[in-house]
């Protein structure tokens, strides 16, 4: 016997608990990916790919798995499978924890200008255009067709389908971590005017928020979506911590 494990993953930390819990002995892990992305790296789990329809379907399935605890390490701003995680895990009274990296701050000299949401931040942008990085994922992309007067570079790991309205727009594909040198190019290069991003928080991505303080642009940050009723910690030596006192590795052989 072990001690199942879900980890709900699609970031950089759930990779990297995924290679700390993998060679414990006594846990048995499956990483479970929404697959909105084609060509997902290599993992050091068992991979299950696809939704579990809602909190029930969750709750269904870590009690059909035996799952002894949930790690959610998705995205900062994947507020739905989040809050299915913790409503799913008060279903079956399964421990559960959230693994979520620190949002950015901003320090001297940036110029954030913030947004509760996605949808508040496009209504801001009525107005003169401007030439805009936006780096928010290839998701929500099409949304910024409501204010297409904009020249727009838009980055993501994967390519990007555009409404017509943003069919001259620039698109890169591009997977991080980035250089503050290589995003100082970038922005010249195509003569950016304002980066559009959500605070995603982590290191891989930062060098972008570097960059617009550089060169003295301004930045229009979508603030993080309410967090999910979880203990959250932000490290992946908390997530450890929190599963040995709550769901011990099965010791083989006792």
């Amino acid at each position: 016997m072990t001690t199942r494990l879900l980890i709900l993953g699609g970031t950089t930390e759930a990779r990297a608990l995924a290679a700390r819990v993998a060679p414990i002995a006594g846990y048995d892990g499956v990483l479970s990916l929404a697959g909105r992305t084609e060509h997902p790296l290599p993992q050091p789990l068992p991979v299950r790919i696809g939704g579990f329809g809602g909190a029930s379907g969750l709750a269904a399935y870590l009690q059909r798995e035996a799952i002894a605890a949930l790690v959610v390490a998705t995205h900062p701003f994947a507020a739905r499978i989040a809050a299915n995680a913790a409503e799913a895990a008060r279903m079956t009274g399964i421990p559960a924890v959230r693994l979520s990296r620190p949002p950015w701050q901003p320090v001297e000299g940036d110029d954030w200008r913030r947004y509760a949401s996605l949808d508040s931040l496009i209504d801001g942008l009525a107005g003169p255009p401007r030439r805009l990085l936006v780096t928010i994922g290839r998701q929500d992309a099409a949304r910024f067709a409501a204010a297409p007067q904009h020249a727009y570079v838009f980055r993501s790991i994967e390519p990007i389908d555009l409404p017509p309205a943003l069919g001259h727009a620039v698109t890169i594909e591009e997977r991080g971590p980035f250089t503050l040198e290589g995003e100082v190019a970038l922005m010249r290069r195509h003569a950016i005017e304002a980066l559009v991003t959500k605070n995603s928080g982590g290191e891989a991505t930062r060098a972008k928020l570097d960059a617009a303080r550089q060169l003295g642009l301004p930045v229009l940050m979508v603030d993080r979506p309410a967090a999910p009723a979880l203990p959250e910690v932000a490290s992946i030596d908390d997530v450890i911590a929190f599963l040995a006192h709550h769901a011990p590795p099965e010791k083989r052989g006792v």
